[in-house]
């Protein structure tokens, strides 16, 4: 199969890429903005990886499909709230396609008109196990990292309506090659996270997500939404879109069927990063195992396998921190040249979400510090030779700010609630309290008796605010300069 899909592609008439590897890879490195590359990917065997071929290649293999409802409602749909079947590719077009002389087996019970189901995040490197040859058909080595391919990317294959909720990835930069269909996606820079209204809950290692439904938010409960600079863009067949480390995503099919390619890039500033990571697990998890109230089904995302016990969460702590300053030690001894970044080019099954493995105790593995880094000389933003064949994303005019800017990353958190925390006080007043319970009462509320006592924060309000990337980040930094130390 990988021999034809090969030979199609010998067929087209040769063409010269616009950026040599080399080329391609310092404009990755010098990017702080989301972008598109064209023609760099005319010549891979992937783009021949629709939906059809796919199911021809996988030859009858069942998959994982996250299936949701098309309606739009004002909340996120996150992966908590979806149904999961496991379907072949085969099924899937023909529930898709509504082909009645074909079987569509577990799809029967959703109907295609009222439902989207989609196959995100399949590591291609365990899709095509028996059959590695196709990894080849992958080449992100022609951005500038020899041996990247099929092994380290991730396969997703949606129809219309399908979507990813608006989040942020902790590690790395992506690459996204569109094979089939068109998707679009809804940008947004790491500065505006505190009018995303982030949450880790549902909770999956690497991923911040955002209480707003960006299509259709919420504007009552979340009004700092409207300050943030939407950049918006529909990926077409053959294009490759670059997403810049921490951006906010939120991605959606917008054709029948969609497949797209992904890799994300191991970056320099992922040392750091897994701490927060390992500090933000070990947090969640001795606050919700605690909380009796709560089920690990109502704030584990379907990708954790399991909760992990304290024990394990601070052996991945340690082993983050240690990491990290082993890593500093390392690039403390090595020359640096000025005006370059440094993008960690093997670190083994790079994905982007890395999991504990802590079934057994000997399973749990201390984190590699790659010592071979390679330097990238980086551009200025004005010599970035955007064009024909690399454009970028540019914001768009979302709603009139009648807000005024922004007054701080903890402020404009702390301004606005999301429903649950109750009214806010005004500087210089206190809540009263419960003499029984200590829970607060309204007094603004003339309903409001001590009586009827209301309970104002929940686990996860605490937890909100707690695990607040920016607190994360804080805490992160204090754990490092003490281990440093000792």
């Amino acid at each position: 199969m990988a021999e034809s899909a090969a030979g199609t592609l010998d067929r087209l008439q040769p063409e010269v890429k616009p950026f040599t590897p080399d080329a391609a890879k310092e404009i990755v490195m010098s990017l702080q903005e989301p972008a598109v590359f064209c023609n760099m990917a005319f010549d891979w065997p992937a783009l021949c990886w629709d939906a059809s071929y796919l199911a021809k290649l996988l030859a009858g293999k069942r998959i994982p499909f996250r299936i949701g409802k098309k309606d739009i409602g004002t909340a996120p749909l996150f992966e908590t709230e979806c149904s999961y079947v496991e379907a072949t590719l085969e099924e899937f077009l023909a529930w898709n396609l509504r082909e009645p002389s074909c079987s569509s087996g577990p799809f029967t019970a959703y109907e295609s008109c009222k439902y989207w189901a989609y196959a995100d995040y399949k590591y291609i490197a365990r899709l095509f196990e028996d059959n590695t040859e196709q990894f080849k058909d992958v080449r992100w080595s022609d951005f500038g990292f020899p041996g990247r391919d099929g092994r380290k990317s991730t396969l997703w294959v949606g129809s219309a309506g399908a979507n990813t909720p608006c989040h942020l990835d902790s590690y790395g930069c992506n690459l996204v090659l569109q094979v089939q269909g068109r998707k679009r996606w809804h940008l947004y820079p790491p500065e505006d996270s505190p009018f995303l209204y982030p949450t880790r809950i549902p909770y999956e290692e690497s991923s911040v997500f955002s209480k707003v439904n960006v299509v259709n938010p919420d504007w009552k409960r979340f009004p700092q939404f409207k300050k943030a600079q939407t950049h918006m863009v529909t990926l077409n067949p053959g294009q490759i879109l670059f997403v810049p480390r921490h951006w906010w995503h939120y991605v959606e099919s917008v054709d029948p069927i969609t497949v797209s390619i992904n890799s994300w890039i191991e970056l320099d500033a992922d040392h750091e990063a897994r701490v927060e990571e390992a500090l933000t697990r070990t947090l969640i998890c001795a606050v919700k195992s605690a909380d009796h109230l709560s089920t690990s089904e109502s704030w584990l995302n379907p990708t954790e396998a399991e909760v992990t016990s304290h024990e394990t969460n601070l052996q991945y702590l340690n082993a983050a921190v240690s990491g990290y300053l082993e890593h500093q030690k390392i690039n403390r001894t090595k020359p640096r040249i000025p005006g370059t970044q440094t993008t960690e080019e093997t670190f083994e099954d790079s994905h982007k979400r890395r999991k504990v493995q802590a079934n057994t105790a000997e399973g749990f593995k201390l984190m590699p510090c790659e010592s071979n880094l390679a330097a990238i000389k980086t551009k200025k933003p004005g010599e970035i030779p955007f064009g024909q064949n690399l454009f970028k994303i540019l914001p768009q005019t979302q709603h009139a700010d009648s807000m005024g800017t922004a007054e701080g990353d903890f402020k404009a958190f702390l301004s606005e609630n999301d429903g649950r925390l109750g009214k806010l006080y005004r500087a210089g007043t206190m809540p009263k309290t419960n003499d029984d319970t200590g829970a607060f009462v309204d007094q603004t509320d003339p309903s409001s008796r001590a009586s009827s006592v209301q309970a104002a924060i929940c686990t996860n309000d605490l937890l909100d605010c707690v695990l607040n990337p920016q607190v994360i980040s804080f805490m992160a930094r204090l754990l490092l300069e003490r281990a440093s130390l000792v």
